[in-house]
């Protein structure tokens, strides 16, 4: 720090302390480099507590060798403050900066006192003194000055230019590069000659998909979603692999959070996703999906480590279990309500998918006369180690795209009546136990019934269930990095009263396995490198296919 100049050191104890009073009870707020107009300076001294005698501080004591300078401002200039908890501190250090703006606003007191009173205030040694001291730190004072105006300059034209007060973006990109291995012939369901399936063709690719949120929140408590989306990752489903088992977490290049569009390479951008949440009481918690519903998004699914499509598992069977995939895509609403204890409860209604119909005002369509998925949950959670819920989902679909487990598991479990319409009853549980702070394991069972209703299946009953287990292990070699490891069954038509013209009853009679391994691998605070591999041994739940593998680097960034 630049030394004091001898004018300072030649000043009576009242200029002294009246100069360190000013600093000290201006600069409150401590100003640390950051730039505070004189104005605010004094205003906020204004703000802090006046004494009228100098023993109110509780920090000043008689033998303090400023004490009779600040007993006589008390006395004679009655401009002295000290902070609300009733301290002066006297000691605390400052800058130059903090020093010229608090002889500022002393002498705009002293300026007061000349003014409006008549009595001999001030002697006329220390106003010249003062003044002296004034002209020595008119630099920093002009500094100061000049960087506010640049302050004030700079905020306001943030304030001219900004995009809102209250939207927030949040944005994630994936460059994904990915191939599939393991055989020559594309899987094919139970029944079906293996020798007419189509060569499987085996290409590396590589691909992308990029979301931009805007959040925006008009009480704090609530929030108004706007996704747009961009991507074009062909999904390793039935038109590749023969499977929709081999499907990665992130893949598709059309059509909302589902995921089901082909197209490949349009890289369209597309409002995919708008919703709107708010609290009702402090228990109770709404969100009205106007389209691209996501009940995994909306309650708990109970698998937080690899839920993230873009942070998690690579497959998408292996974010969580099929039941919370009910009503993708659809419009709706979704209660939580959690009195602040072990037990939350959740209700969902959704309308519209597959087909994202519920815009449509004809016969079959709409809110309430088309495809929806009315689900309800109850999760107990005794303490932070271990969840637990028990999941209900009634399902209708009817418009003729058909998809019971939302491209999950075999073709017979996601169509089961050749494309009829179909009602379903679906059953679950879900848990998740951490072992620590860096192990959790956590898996779902599920069980489903579904009728036909309509063509020739109808009235015909179908069984289905899935299965699964995962570990993660959180920090694995390096903090934020995450192992982990799935092991499941994908869901399997395991009983079906159709049979079709041709013979062949639409029912699995082998059973498929999915194993997967990933590292996440966190470069830094926004981009993480996963690589993955996916094993689906007995593919379409027919043991005469070979085993499918599907390896995939996935880069993400976060913003």
């Amino acid at each position: 720090m630049k030394k004091l100049s001898k004018n300072f050191l030649k000043l009576s104890p009242v200029v002294v302390a009246a100069t360190f009073f000013a600093a000290n009870s201006a600069m409150a707020g401590e100003i640390n480099e950051q730039v505070t107009s004189v104005s605010q300076l004094t205003a906020q001294s204004d703000n802090i507590g006046q004494v009228t005698s100098v023993s109110q501080f509780s920090d000043v004591q008689p033998t303090d060798w400023a004490f009779q300078a600040l007993q006589s401002l008390v006395e004679r200039y009655g401009c002295i403050a000290g902070y609300p908890n009733g301290t002066y501190r006297g000691n605390r250090a400052l800058t130059r900066y903090e020093f010229a703006a608090g002889l500022n606003a002393c002498l705009d007191r002293v300026n007061e006192l000349i003014a409006t009173a008549t009595a001999d205030l001030v002697r006329k040694e220390d106003l010249a003194t003062l003044q002296r001291l004034q002209e020595e730190f008119s630099a920093e004072l002009a500094t100061l000055r000049g960087r506010v105006d640049a302050l004030e300059a700079r905020t306001a034209e943030l304030e001219a230019n900004q995009f809102s007060t209250t939207t927030k973006l949040v944005g994630e990109a994936i460059f994904n590069v990915s191939d599939i291995f393991g055989s020559d012939d594309r899987a094919v369901a139970s029944g079906v000659n293996s020798a007419t399936a189509p060569e499987l063709q085996s290409n590396t690719i590589f691909s992308n998909r990029v979301r931009l949120n805007l959040n925006t929140s008009f009480f704090g408590s609530d929030q108004l979603q706007t996704r747009l989306q961009a991507r074009n990752t062909t999904p390793y489903g039935t038109g590749v692999t023969g499977t929709n088992m081999t499907r990665l977490s992130f893949d598709g290049d059309r059509g909302s959070g589902s995921g089901r569009g082909t197209t490949v390479g349009s890289n369209d951008i597309e409002i995919d996703k708008l919703n709107y949440a708010f609290n009702l009481g402090s228990a109770a918690r709404i969100k009205i999906d106007a389209f691209g519903a996501e009940l995994y998004e909306n309650i708990n699914n109970f698998n937080p480590d690899l839920a993230s499509s873009g942070r998690g598992a690579i497959s998408r069977y292996g974010r969580f279990s099929p039941i919370y995939r009910q009503g993708a895509g659809g419009s709706g609403a979704t209660l939580t309500i959690n009195p602040k204890g072990p037990i939350t409860v959740s209700a969902a209604y959704i309308a519209g998918a597959p087909g994202l119909t519920a815009n449509n005002p004809n016969d079959g369509f709409g809110l309430f006369d088309g495809s929806y998925a009315a689900l309800g949950q109850i999760s107990f959670q005794p303490n932070q180690a271990f969840n637990i819920g028990l999941t209900y989902a009634r399902t209708y679909q009817n418009n003729g795209n058909i998809s019971l487990f939302d491209s999950t598991g075999s073709v017979y479990a996601n169509d089961p009546f050749g494309g009829a319409a179909l009602t379903a009853d679906n059953y679950g549980v879900e848990a998740t136990f951490r072992l620590g702070p860096k192990v959790t394991i956590g898996g779902w069972y599920g069980y489903s019934e579904a009728e036909a209703k309509g063509g020739t299946a109808d009235g015909n009953n179908a069984y289905f269930d899935y299965w699964a287990g995962t570990v993660s292990f959180k920090d694995f070699g390096k903090q934020g990095n995450v192992l982990a490891f799935i092991f499941g069954q994908p869901p399997k038509a395991t009983g079906n009263e159709f049979v079709q013209a041709n013979g062949i009853r639409r029912q699995d009679r082998d059973t498929s396995y999915h194993l997967e391994g990933l590292y996440r691998f966190q470069v830094t605070d926004n981009i993480a490198i996963t690589p993955g591999v996916l094993v689906i041994l007995n593919p379409e739940h027919n043991d005469n296919n070979d085993t499918i593998y599907v390896g995939t680097l996935r880069t993400t960034f976060t913003f």
